[in-house]
């Protein structure tokens, strides 16, 4: 049995519109603030591109492709390109993902209240801030409620959805298709578990499977009709599974015992147990909800659709807080704890419900508050008022910099819209100058074979640039890029010429040589 709550009082068209009021008003606040040459930057060169009539991961490194040509339409249809105009296609995004995690909360809760919404509202949105990294968020709260779906009513046609709706979440991001293949398989087990379904174990998961394939259907579309896409596409994946080894570079947890308590500020102290306890609590939520919900299936007991989903989910999206374990990443797998969490205390009484939702919101801001844009762009802190391509945001004294930096260089040595090199890691300086990259790699952290470099080498010749900017701020020492790409360092340093600049010590400035 899979109980739904009907008592509650409100409908889908008011909890949408709550939805939306939040993050208008989260949107408001910090849409016009900060902005990143970094991963920002790799995303928005990404839209930009595809606008233009490229093709992500044939030509140029990206995500997979459905993010870029879900931001191009929206901005196509506006007729607007800046920076603005990509964040505002993310929020539709972000509501639209707050918007199911809230309707699950309400529907499989008892009578809630709308204090009680609005913490929910506050805890799941607090982790939404990177508007780059919306889709993922909104992905993991949508595989979830993919599942509850299903769940409560197993039926062919649902199958197949479901299938389908994994397959285009594949098409955002093949982690959330593995992820939620792996969360579909355990559900269909359990499902099928001690009882007969009116779906059969085999015939649901051939269903599901073709639901699967349709819904992938646009990658498999780009790789029988674009020339090249195909072939990028399974190198890509290729070197991510037997190069590398790993979807991330490596960051080791935050245990309490490896936390300096003697030299942090409290505040920072505070900080970094709580967000050390999200992760603990994303592997205990993962480990106690399974084996409860098991039992209960076992026991013949009820047991809420939502909890399952999120359960099964919970050790996939663990994966991925995991993978580099920072706040970031966090943010990424958090989703089916909060929301796991959230529907056990909207069954509770009000004495365990809001005390519980009170320290769980207080939490998560806590953890996050200074990520937040609006909050490092707050009215006494420095940030400056600067245009960066039609859109006018406040931005840290730091990126400032840089963006000046940029535009000295091009301006210099780069004039009328003359290629320029920015690596390792400022995708965003392309987009920012709205050149092309002269490399196909436009963020080079990993090491590579001399066969691509020998081929990004000849890109670099084509395109004749007219300076190279190679940052060596040390995020890994084994990682800087004459360590990486030995080739087209020493092609730099033999075809342009070395620009003495102290003020800048960790960035290599190099003219082209007349």
């Amino acid at each position: 049995m899979h109980p739904t709550y009907n008592n509650n009082k409100y409908s889908l068209f008011q909890v949408l519109f709550l939805s939306i009021v939040v993050v208008y008003a989260l949107f408001m606040w910090q849409g016009a603030k900060g902005f990143g040459l970094w991963d920002e930057g790799y995303f928005w060169y990404g839209v930009q591109r595809v606008t233009q009539g490229e093709v992500p991961i044939r030509d140029f490194m990206a995500y997979d492709p459905g993010r870029y040509y879900w931001s191009a339409a929206f901005m196509g249809l506006l007729n607007n390109h800046g920076m603005m105009a990509l964040r505002a296609s993310m929020a539709i995004f972000q509501a639209m993902g707050l918007f199911v995690g809230l309707w699950l909360i309400v529907r499989n809760g008892k009578k809630q209240n709308i204090f009680y919404l609005l913490l929910c509202a506050t805890t799941l949105s607090a982790w939404m801030w990177a508007y780059f990294k919306v889709p993922d968020t909104s992905i993991s709260i949508f595989l979830i409620g993919v599942l509850v779906f299903w769940i409560e009513n197993p039926t062919s046609r649902n199958y197949f959805v479901s299938g389908f709706c994994i397959g285009l979440a594949a098409f955002f991001g093949r982690n959330h298709g593995v992820y939620g293949i792996v969360g579909s398989v355990a559900a269909m087990v359990w499902l099928n578990f001690g009882q007969v379904e009116k779906i059969g174990f085999i015939k649901g998961v051939a269903l599901w499977t073709s639901g699967v394939i349709v819904g992938f259907m646009p990658v498999l579309l780009m790789a029988l009709l674009i020339p090249g896409f195909a072939a990028a596409f399974l190198e890509m994946i290729r070197f991510l599974l037997f190069e590398i080894k790993a979807t991330n570079l490596a960051l080791p947890m935050p245990w309490e015992w490896v936390i300096d308590f003697v030299s942090l500020p409290l505040i920072r102290t505070i900080r970094t147990v709580s967000v050390s306890l999200f992760f603990y609590g994303i592997l205990a939520f993962g480990v106690l909800s399974v084996v409860w919900v098991v039992w209960q299936k076992i026991r013949g007991k009820e047991v809420s659709p939502v909890l399952v989903a999120s359960s099964f989910l919970a050790f996939p999206y663990a994966h991925y807080a995991y993978s580099r374990a920072d706040v970031w990443h966090l943010a990424l797998g958090i989703f089916p704890l909060l929301i796991g969490c959230l529907v056990l205390l909207a069954q509770k009484s009000a004495k365990i419900k809001y005390p519980s939702a009170i320290l769980l919101c207080i939490a998560s801001v806590w953890s996050v508050y200074d990520m937040q844009p609006g909050w490092q762009c707050r009215p006494s802190s420095q940030c400056i008022t600067l245009n960066i391509s039609g859109s006018s945001l406040l931005v840290e004294p730091a990126v400032v910099r840089d963006i000046e930096l940029l535009r000295k260089l091009a301006a210099q040595y780069s004039p009328n819209g003359q290629n320029f090199v920015a690596t390792p890691f400022w995708p965003g300086a392309y987009a920012l100058l709205e050149r092309k990259s002269p490399m196909w790699e436009i963020y080079a952290l990993f090491p590579r074979s001399q066969s691509f470099e020998q081929a990004e080498i000849e890109r670099i010749k084509l395109s004749k640039p007219g300076f190279a900017l190679i940052s060596n701020i040390p995020v890994d020492a084994e990682l800087r890029f004459p360590h990486t790409h030995p080739l087209i360092y020493k092609y730099i340093q033999d075809n342009f010429e070395l620009v003495p600049d102290s003020s800048y010590p960790y960035y290599q400035i190099y003219r082209a040589k007349e």
